[in-house]
């Protein structure tokens, strides 16, 4: 993993191994973050917002896999098609998280870590396609069917694929790609059609 990633990538790898710990240390506990609507918007407990974002499970080689994975993509995102572009990253993860939220009741796992990963992964995967991989040193594949070929490994590290857990996993992690499509949609497909008037519909706030 890079020792020096990007200000918003390292912000977000701060959080989630600090949350990570303080579950490990009995601190605060899991069901203290993830997301329900009842929970974070009627209870007020609006940290669970962000949370549900941070939190990878357990301290073990499927947390490990999977920061290392949201930190090598975000990295080649936030200094590639993103270089310079700080607002315009900040408002992807913002729109993607969002859209996650929304999604939330069809996701099996109560977190959305792992979904928006994925995100940034397909998108990746998408903006550089002819790009080739090594994966794990067996098979060489393009970067489009990388985040499928990631399913596949993070259903497997979850339970060999023999539970109903492995299967919530890809399904929550499915509905990152599809966060990832929906991004890659309006930014980079739509505008191309005629009827949009090469208007990006998703283009940053002034705000931000």
């Amino acid at each position: 993993m890079d020792l020096d990633p990007p200000p918003i990538t390292k912000a977000y790898l701060i959080a989630s191994t600090a949350i990570s710990v303080a579950v490990q240390c009995n601190i605060v506990t899991p069901l203290q973050l993830y997301f329900t609507y009842r929970s974070a918007i009627e209870q007020g407990q609006l940290w669970r917002i962000a949370t549900t974002f941070l939190y990878w499970g357990p301290i073990g080689l499927d947390f490990v896999f999977h920061l290392f994975f949201f930190a090598r993509y975000s990295k080649l995102l936030e200094d590639g098609a993103f270089h310079g572009r700080k607002a315009d990253y900040t408002w992807l993860l913002i729109v993607s998280c969002t859209l996650l939220l929304i999604l939330s009741p069809l996701s099996p796992s109560p977190f959305l870590a792992s979904p928006l990963s994925f995100t940034l992964v397909y998108l990746w995967s998408r903006l550089n396609p002819a790009v080739r991989l090594s994966l794990f040193g067996i098979i060489t594949i393009t970067a489009p069917y990388l985040p499928f070929a990631l399913c596949l490994f993070s259903w497997a590290l979850a339970s060999g694929g023999s539970s109903g857990w492995g299967l919530g996993v890809i399904m929550g992690d499915a509905l990152g790609l599809l966060a990832g499509h929906w991004w890659y949609f309006w930014t980079e497909i739509w505008k191309r059609e005629r009827g949009s008037g090469g208007r990006n519909w998703l283009e940053t706030p002034r705000i931000l």
